[in-house]
């Protein structure tokens, strides 16, 4: 183990390649993550600005979050959606399963959507800066088509589920 924090580890991978030479490859090991799509009764997504210090600015996204440890995806998911957003799902359903990055993460990302939405309060981490919008489907649409939407899970989750879920 090279480094070993509360959210990953940094881990050096040895193994043979193609050629039978052996190879080195330092790797981040996670243990998941929750992505979720709020649907409101209406029909609109609800979308979160997030400020990303690592990006260094503003993005759009679905809520998300880590799994604690122990924790299920689904309560994850459910955890989430309130903290982030400030609304509590009444039902939770998986879409899909993804890995994030397996160039050099092993995080595997739960899609979930959440519905009948009540709102709860937002219950954000002391380094949260959240901003909540519900929009229209059409409107997400867009955001996506115009490349105002950055965040990798939410792009993913987003368009698997127009693709599979919406005419």
């Amino acid at each position: 183990m090279l480094l070993s924090n509360s959210l990953f580890q940094v881990a050096r991978l040895t193994f043979e390649g193609p050629d039978g030479k052996e190879i080195v490859r330092d790797v981040i090991e996670h243990r998941g993550a929750a992505v979720i799509l709020p649907l409101l009764d209406d029909g609109r997504i609800i979308l979160i600005r997030n400020m990303r210090r690592t990006v260094g600015k503003v993005l759009w996204e679905l809520p998300a979050g880590t799994l604690d440890p122990g924790e299920t995806p689904e309560a994850c998911a459910a955890r989430e959606v309130e903290e982030e957003t400030g609304y509590r799902a009444g039902t939770i359903k998986p879409l899909t399963a993804f890995y994030a990055s397996p160039g050099i993460l092993d995080e595997r990302m739960y899609g979930f959507i959440a519905t009948d939405l009540t709102p709860s309060g937002q219950n954000l981490d002391a380094d949260e800066e959240i901003e909540v919008f519900p929009i229209p489907q059409w409107q997400a649409r867009d955001m996506l088509k115009d490349g105002h939407i950055e965040d990798g899970k939410t792009i993913a989750l987003l368009l698997y589920w127009m693709h599979m879920y919406t005419p």
